[in-house]
């Protein structure tokens, strides 16, 4: 395995917990931030690689055309937006 190095600066308080998980684990500081690193590339790659595939030959415009056969009704009481938030959405558009 060749092996890259790279300055990493953390803050205080990560870099202490992670030595702490480390030294829980009876590894060292760098092991361990390794295997995290590696831990969630492959848990964004197993999640792209899902969604492509749920997704299969998708288009935007297969979207549309399902979204075209729901009934027009006003949304659940619980999927309505708070006026405030609508009110400072509103304000970043």
């Amino acid at each position: 395995m060749s092996k890259a190095t790279y300055p990493l600066k953390l803050p205080a308080s990560i870099k202490a917990a992670a030595a702490r998980l480390a030294k829980e684990d009876g590894v060292s500081l760098n092991q361990w931030i390794a295997t995290a690193v590696a831990q969630k590339i492959g848990v964004v790659e197993t999640a792209a690689t899902f969604f492509r595939r749920r997704a299969g030959g998708a288009t935007p415009d297969d979207l549309k055309r399902v979204l075209k056969k729901v009934a027009d009704a006003p949304p659940d009481p619980e999927d309505v937006i708070p006026p405030d938030l609508a009110d400072y959405l509103s304000r970043l558009r």
